[in-house]
């Protein structure tokens, strides 16, 4: 009896100190909006006309805005909402292109340069307009955006997935299992995406961080989350009036983009050194 063997990645844990640090930010962001409406300090709707724009203090780490909110625990519900949003999507456009991708590279013919063509079509426009176009359509609000989020980077995902099956399925024991009478949903579901996932996950990492981006810059025009539920990018955008009055309003939620996109950066990297890609590739 022949036992086959799937192919599988040497997994180096990394050591790196950024990579350390990046990942403990975001276990404390996660955790942080997982539990935000037991953690903030004040309501994040609470307005108190007495303290507006107050500069950071004791009472108010971060300071307040122009309705006298607090900042901080506008920045820990944002947190919330923009993670939540940017990773349902990037989910939504991980699990649609993990079919469409696998289904296009195991197949081929006809049905692989139809769908190709489409999901090239899309790939050929900046993922901010193919967001602002979709938001304009489906309507502003967190549904839209995420439907416009999944929707713009779905090429990517299935493009590597197509890319990743086709490679694989070269392999001595894909032939194996063809010849051992194995169906198609088998040999796809069971050794040809479980060796693909890896290199799709960590891809879906580094779009999360850009994923983030996208959200932010839909909320700071006015098309993502709708007031009062605060994002980093709604947050942003009323800052801009207070630039020269309250600078923390804008410059706070600024950094916490910027940091969040940076940790997903530094441990998608320390990811991608782990699963030791490169090196599979040389060896390939």
């Amino acid at each position: 009896m022949t036992t086959i063997v799937s192919e599988s990645r040497r997994l180096r844990l990394p050591v790196s100190v950024p990579a350390v640090v990046a990942g403990l930010f975001i276990v404390l962001l996660v955790v942080s909006a997982v539990l935000a409406p037991t953690i903030a300090p004040y309501a994040y709707d609470a307005q108190n006309i007495e303290v507006m724009n107050e500069a950071p203090s004791f009472a108010h780490f971060f300071g307040t805005d122009e309705f006298g909110r607090d900042v901080l625990s506008r920045i820990i519900v944002g947190a919330q909402t923009s993670l939540s949003v940017s990773v349902t999507a990037v989910g939504f456009s991980v699990l649609t292109g993990l079919v469409l991708g696998s289904v296009c590279g195991y197949f081929g013919g006809l049905v692989d340069r139809i769908l190709m063509t489409v999901i090239d079509l899309t790939w050929s426009f900046p993922e901010i307009l193919i967001a602002l176009m979709l938001v304009a359509v489906v309507g502003a609000g967190l549904h839209g955006v995420i439907i416009a989020v999944a929707i713009a980077y779905l090429a990517q995902f299935t493009r590597l997935t197509r890319t990743q099956v086709i490679q694989l399925k070269k392999e001595a024991y894909i032939d194996a299992a063809v010849n051992l009478g194995a169906s198609d949903f088998h040999i796809l579901f069971r050794h040809l995406l479980p060796n693909a996932l890896a290199p799709v996950l960590v891809a879906a990492m580094l779009a999360t961080g850009d994923a983030i981006i996208l959200e932010a810059t839909l909320g700071f025009f006015g098309l993502g989350a709708q007031p009062p539920t605060p994002s980093w990018g709604a947050m942003m955008s009323s800052g801009t009036a207070q630039l020269f009055v309250a600078p923390w309003v804008i410059i706070i939620p600024g950094c916490a983009v910027a940091l969040t996109v940076i940790a997903l950066n530094i441990v998608g990297d320390a990811l991608i050194d782990s699963l030791d890609f490169r090196n599979k590739a040389r060896e390939g």
